[in-house]
């Protein structure tokens, strides 16, 4: 929203045209929608890097020495509280049934929730942004003219609040700390582009 509402904002007050507006507006859609979807990929592909990496080292660990992996998860579950005898044999079973699950999990974090899954955060990021850019993308549609810049700023603004309202109550923070903060930089994010947009449109 920040970053849409932003530009089309700029363009806005740099005397554009309502179609030069929508332009530019779509063009920020899909240009951080990719941006964002690639450096997700790239981000998560360099984690599950990480995560294929520990797990091979690990896998050849449990072939090497399964005495000594057998002993580092029972010291692990004993460190948490379980009774030294009660945790080697939890190691055990667990080792006996899939050791490099039980290690993957317990040793290195890894499970099946939290593996890092590169393409599905990219899709995730490119949809999340897209839906969030076409919101100021919508105004600029029922805009009259005239008023575009004053629309698109409000509407924006009211989004932010909403979503930060919303992600607040979500977490159980302070909502109206939550809402006033995302709402103040939003608007300074905007007044910002409005300000280079007026100056060089005026150049121009």
């Amino acid at each position: 929203i920040v970053s849409t509402a932003s530009l089309i904002v700029g363009v806005a007050a740099a005397a554009a045209t309502q179609n030069d507006v929508l332009l530019a507006g779509v063009a920020g859609l899909v240009a951080g929608a990719m941006s964002m979807a690639a450096g997700e990929y790239v981000s998560v592909s360099s984690q599950s890097d990480t995560e294929q990496a520990d797990l091979a080292r690990e896998r050849r660990e449990l072939g090497e020495k399964p005495e000594a992996e057998l002993e580092e998860l029972a010291a692990i579950y004993a460190r948490r509280g379980v009774d030294p005898v009660v945790a080697r044999e939890v190691a055990r079973q667990l080792m006996a049934k899939d050791a490099l699950t039980a290690h993957a999990r317990d040793e290195l974090g890894i499970s099946e929730i939290t593996t890092a899954r590169p393409i599905q955060a990219a899709l995730t990021s490119a949809a999340t942004f897209a839906v969030g850019a076409a919101m100021p993308l919508l105004m600029v549609l029922v805009s009259p003219p005239g008023v575009l810049v004053a629309v698109v700023s409000a509407a924006s603004l009211g989004f932010l609040a909403l979503l930060g309202a919303i992600g607040a109550r979500a977490g159980g923070a302070h909502v109206l700390r939550a809402t006033a903060r995302v709402t103040f930089w939003g608007a300074l994010a905007m007044a910002l582009t409005a300000g280079i947009g007026k100056i060089f449109g005026t150049v121009v």
